[in-house]
């Protein structure tokens, strides 16, 4: 018997789907989750990949049931300054995507200005169709992609690599995902200049900088993953040296962080080589110490003078 409103003669029965089955099977929680246990803070950007996720599943329900307003717009732009974790995310997105049946594959291709730019009069082309070509079926992630536009030199070709872009993303966006990235402002200027590629992308996410508390967490965890661990006295010398190293320019977030912490296994290892007789300890192997942090170039004294690992760079790491 048709309902009162007569929709189930023109729509079928309204049977419940399972929505908590449906993301179950998705396994798509299982990548939120790895993104909670990779990144430190950004819990933005972490809210917005859940949303867009949400969306994607719904939308794979609706079409379940006979339901489509057209396949959702998936490129996106991921702004923020380096070691923000615009990378990690973007793997983790095209895992989303391909659990949920938006690309075949589901792997990452990234690239930059130069993997697509030629440098003369039929090299782009075929330089930017090669990456497409192994991009397809997952995502394409295009770092500083302001880069591809310079519009101060007549000569260059990289608004051809533009033009091949927006073809293959608005024709083939059902098995092609093109994330874009860099600095927010330059983004924004990129967008201005290129409102093709404006209009094509659907979602922008702002990546902020760590604060001094996340960026601790990260090296905590960075860490543990390279089994290392911290006397009490270099990590309050950790603290330090963060506070001091914001202070200074070219701070990269968490690729400075990183990049520290091999400086101080380096001065750890130089250190206990130097002892040069008897045992050494699981505890020692393990631990570094106030030292090995206080050697940096970051702080000031004899101590950072004497570092046994220091290089000409003049980016302080």
């Amino acid at each position: 018997m048709p309902s009162r409103d007569g929709r189930d003669a023109e729509q079928g029965t309204d049977e419940a789907l399972d929505l908590e089955a449906a993301y179950r099977d998705s396994h798509v929680g299982e990548v939120l989750d790895s993104l909670d246990r990779e990144l430190v803070g950004l819990v933005p950007v972490k809210s917005r990949i859940r949303d867009i996720a949400a969306l994607l599943l719904i939308d794979k329900l609706r079409r379940a049931v006979g339901l489509s307003s057209g396949p959702p717009a998936l490129h996106m732009s991921f702004t923020g300054n380096p070691g923000t974790g615009k990378t990690t995310v973007a793997m983790r997105m095209a895992e989303i995507l391909h659990r949920l049946g938006y690309v075949r594959k589901g792997h990452l291709v990234a690239v930059t200005r130069d993997d697509l730019v030629g440098q003369y009069i039929g090299h782009t082309a075929p330089k930017t169709r090669e990456v497409l070509k192994r991009a397809m079926g997952g995502v394409l992630f295009i770092d500083e992609a302001y880069y591809l536009y310079r519009p101060e030199n007549e000569r260059d070709y990289g608004q051809e690599a533009i033009e091949i872009l927006l073809q293959v993303m608005e024709n083939q966006r059902d098995d092609l995902v093109v994330i874009l990235a860099g600095y927010k402002e330059r983004m924004e200027t990129f967008f201005r200049s290129n409102p093709g590629m404006s209009s094509r992308v659907a979602h922008h996410i702002d990546f902020p900088d760590y604060t001094p508390g996340e960026l601790h967490a990260i090296a905590k965890l960075m860490l543990q993953q390279m089994q290392y661990g911290l006397s009490a006295g270099a990590d309050e010398a950790l603290r330090e040296y963060i506070g001091r190293r914001l202070a200074q320019p070219h701070f990269a977030n968490a690729r400075s962080i990183r990049n520290a912490l091999d400086r101080a296994r380096l001065r750890q290892a130089s250190r206990l080589f130097e002892r040069k007789g008897g045992g050494i300890s699981r505890q020692e192997l393990e631990t570094i110490e106030e030292s090995d942090i206080r050697a940096s170039r970051v702080f000031s004294g004899s101590a950072a003078q004497n570092d046994p690992v220091q290089n000409a760079a003049s980016t302080s790491v």
